[in-house]
């Protein structure tokens, strides 16, 4: 990871954590009080192509020892009161600040995946993690939305799979190595920006 990138993410992160800490605590207190415990979802996720992490983010669906793979429309009963609205708004993703400040992630990235897609598709993933994974990236900015309407179409988990495997890695791996040839401070700041303020696809009347 380039050094202006690391000393870009830790400054960001201990500006935001003084800014965001009341609404981190009301979000676990909302979290604990109306779905109970746990309130973090962990798991694990790949940094580079051998080494793995442990991701945090609050918890947004009811717990389940046999899952894996991706989220699709197969897992949509599984997700809390408010489960929804914490992923809808992105604030599911909060925690992941701290995965920023042990240096397994940073701002902007690729998406950290799954081990099991790592070892799958070494043709995209070793060029792939070459950049730190990111909680948003150049592919979450342009390709999120899509990939979660080809998701959420899926009624099993092996329709998620296969979709996702088809439809979503190579594609989300092409916009992934973009960023890598052209990252700078400006466009992760810019990736950020439009994260934040992305807007809302109309609604056909």
């Amino acid at each position: 990871m380039p050094l202006w990138k690391r000393l870009f993410d830790i400054c960001g992160v201990l500006i935001l954590s003084v800014i965001l800490l009341p609404i981190l605590t009301l979000t676990a207190l909302v979290v604990l009080l109306r779905d109970g415990r746990p309130v973090f979802y962990i798991s694990e996720r790949m940094k580079t192509p051998d080494q793995g992490f442990q991701l945090v983010k609050f918890r947004t669906m009811r717990p389940d020892r046999a899952d894996s793979g991706v989220s699709g429309g197969d897992k949509a009963a599984r997700i809390t009161r408010s489960g929804a609205f914490l992923r809808r708004t992105r604030l599911d993703e909060l925690p992941q600040l701290w995965n920023i400040l042990k240096g397994d992630m940073s701002f902007v990235g690729p998406r950290p995946p799954l081990r099991e897609y790592v070892q799958d598709y070494p043709q995209y993933y070793d060029a792939v993690l070459r950049a730190r994974p990111g909680v948003t990236g150049l592919a979450t900015l342009i390709y999120h939305r899509h990939e979660e309407r080809l998701l959420r179409a899926c009624t099993t988990a092996a329709e998620t799979d296969a979709v996702y495997r088809r439809a979503c890695i190579p594609r989300k791996a092409r916009l992934d190595l973009i960023y890598l040839a052209n990252r700078t401070l400006w466009l992760d700041i810019w990736i950020i920006y439009r994260t934040i303020f992305r807007r809302k696809p109309r609604r056909k009347a």
